[in-house]
C-alpha cells in the first residue's frame, strides 16, 4: 500500500495513476487497509487526484475515496474534499461515470448529518440531475437527497432550493 501511494505521488502518467487508484480502491474494501491507507497519508494523496484534469483519474480517485469513506476516522479527513466533489459532480458530463462516482461518495458522506452543511449549495444541482439524468443518476441523487432529508435542519434548504 505504501508503494502504491508513493507511486501515485511520483508519476504523472494517467494510466499508471488509474491502475494504482483501482488497486487502492480494491484494497480499501478491507477495513484493516482503510486504517493503513489513512495512516500512510493516502487520503490526502488520493484526494489530491481530484484536481487532476484527466476525468478517468478523478473518477478512480472518487471510487477509492468512496471505499475509504466507510470508516468514521477516514470520513473526518475526506470531508475536506466534499466541496470539490460537489463541483466535480456539477461540472461532469451528465450521467457520466465521473458524476456517478462523485454522487456515490456524497451518498456515503451524507449518511450522518455531520457534513450536510457542506452539501447545501449543491441541492439545486441534485434536483436538476433528478429531472435530467438517467435512471442510474436519478437513483444515486435520490440516495443523497434521502440522507439530507433525514436531517430536520435541511428541510428549509431542500424546500427552498431553486431548480
Amino acid at each position: 500500500l505504501q508503494k502504491l501511494i508513493h507511486l501515485l505521488q511520483a508519476t504523472d502518467d494517467p494510466l499508471i495513476q488509474e491502475q494504482a487508484l483501482i488497486t487502492l480502491s480494491n484494497s480499501a474494501a478491507f477495513s484493516v487497509n482503510q486504517d493503513i491507507i489513512r495512516n500512510l497519508d493516502g487520503l490526502s494523496v488520493i484526494g489530491g487526484m481530484l484536481s487532476d484534469c484527466v476525468p478517468k483519474v478523478k473518477e478512480k480517485a472518487l471510487n477509492a475515496l468512496n471505499n475509504l469513506s466507510m470508516n468514521i476516522k477516514n470520513q473526518e479527513e475526506i470531508q475536506v474534499y466534499i466541496t470539490q466533489v460537489c463541483r466535480n459532480v456539477e461540472s461532469a458530463p451528465l450521467n457520466s461515470d465521473l458524476q456517478l462516482a462523485g454522487l456515490r461518495l456524497l451518498t456515503n458522506m451524507s449518511v450522518t448529518s455531520d457534513y450536510h452543511h457542506k452539501i447545501i449549495n449543491s441541492i439545486p444541482c441534485f434536483l436538476r440531475l433528478l429531472s435530467e439524468g438517467t435512471e442510474r443518476t436519478q437513483i444515486q441523487v435520490l440516495k443523497v437527497l434521502v440522507n439530507l432529508s433525514a436531517n430536520p435542519a435541511m428541510t428549509r434548504h431542500l424546500l427552498r432550493a431553486q431548480v
